[in-house]
């Protein structure tokens, strides 16, 4: 038996008067996913444990089958695994985005005009990082550069008990109410005013400018965490496998799992990404012998944190075409499979940040016929309809493998 996860990061949205009434998943063309839905087993996941924010992180180590109460340490340490950065027990990561904060003499004053600073690219945001780590690394503070505006940090003894706010969470808001908080945030708070001090004037920034972009003008600390442990997934489940994603969090989920980490290249983790390149890659892994491979994809989210409808709907069909399509033809050659399509959580256009609500989730097995129920599309209403909820969602990797259903 061979098992594929296909997870669209933030796919699952509200209603939305501009479309309908319909939501980007139900109004946009996925003829796969529904077929799958309709053919299948279709139903809701809430993989945010109640009192956990609804990040990627936590989200995705529930779809992966593991407990967010038994093992999550922190978003950035994973990430942190992910890029391939070695911790010690006393390190405390931190992500470390590369923000555009408006110009207010005062920083506090600031407001935060762009999370992702206009989707800096890798290659202008590692020029960036290696000018904070020339001013403000030491033996204390290092810096990683990750993809895009997604870096790290890591403190030696660093503290834990701090209060931090997502960037994507305030977007358009004054930044004061919203600075760390706790022990150590004077240091983080000195670090980001500094980084603000010399960031906006690098010739990368001033090139961006030019061509009327936004300039990534400060360091954002968030998501800090202590080095994680998770049982490996061959254990857990009897299977060898892969992950597939462009971000260094969900890469550093199955690393910390065992599962090999695949790089595609072309992927980038937004609607630009190589979305057939993930699904040809998926294959590759099944024929050398993998029993399962976990593909994620991000543009959905970052369409949602940056209110963009179109963009949204489009992300969704890419994947209904190049990753869902392309995977179920590819499965067609082995003997037995079993593949699930799903969302980590909602982020709804409207809020442009994260919610905990129960998402959609469907699983289809080779051989099960066609019901061609046109009333059972995948999205949230049809999930909603058939009344099937399972309420621990690190239990649906078990469902999955296990084929109970």
């Amino acid at each position: 038996m061979k098992y594929v996860v296909i997870l669209g990061d933030g796919m699952a949205d509200y209603p939305i008067e501009e479309i309908g009434g319909k939501t980007p998943l139900d109004y946009a063309r996925t003829p796969n996913m529904d077929r799958l839905a309709a053919s299948g087993r279709i139903g809701l996941v809430k993989t945010v444990p109640d009192g956990f924010s609804p990040g990627s992180d936590v989200a995705n180590l529930s779809v992966m089958g593991f407990d967010p109460r038994r093992y999550y340490t922190g978003r950035s340490p994973l990430e942190a695994i992910g890029m391939g950065v070695s911790l010690n027990d006393s390190d405390i990561t931190f992500r470390c985005n590369l923000v555009t904060l408006s110009d207010e003499a005062d920083y506090r004053r600031k407001t935060m005009v762009d999370y992702c600073a206009d989707e800096i690219t890798t290659a202008e945001a590692a020029e960036l990082i290696d000018e904070v780590n020339r001013r403000l690394g030491n033996e204390d503070f290092r810096f990683y550069a990750g993809v895009s505006y997604r870096h790290l940090m890591v403190w030696n003894n660093g503290p834990h008990e701090l209060e931090m706010t997502p960037p994507h969470d305030i977007s358009g808001r004054t930044i004061g109410n919203y600075l760390p908080r706790g022990e150590g945030s004077d240091i983080l708070l000195e670090l980001m005013m500094e980084s603000y001090g010399f960031l906006g004037e690098h010739p990368v920034n001033r090139a961006r400018m030019e061509r009327g972009l936004k300039p990534a003008n400060s360091l954002w600390f968030w998501g800090q965490g202590r080095k994680p442990v998770l049982p490996p997934f061959s254990e857990k489940f009897g299977l060898t496998g892969a992950i597939i994603s462009a971000v260094d969090l969900t890469k550093g989920i199955g690393k910390c799992a065992g599962l090999e980490a695949v790089n595609v290249p072309g992927a980038t983790g937004n609607i630009r990404t190589n979305f057939r390149g993930k699904a040809l890659a998926a294959l590759e892994q099944l024929e050398a012998g993998k029993d399962f491979v976990y593909i994620h994809i991000e543009a959905p989210d970052e369409a949602g944190h940056r209110g963009e409808l179109e963009t949204k709907i489009k992300a969704i069909e890419e994947i209904d075409e190049k990753v869902v399509g392309e995977v179920w033809r590819g499965l067609e050659k082995f003997e037995s499979y079993r593949i699930m399509v799903l969302c980590d959580h909602f982020t709804p256009l409207s809020l442009r940040t994260h919610v905990a609500d129960p998402v959609p989730f469907a699983i289809y097995q080779k051989g099960w016929p066609e019901r061609n129920n046109h009333e059972i599309g995948f999205n949230e209403q049809s999930a909603v309809s058939t009344g099937l909820i399972i309420e621990e969602g690190y239990r649906l990797m078990d469902h999955f493998i296990k084929g109970e259903f």
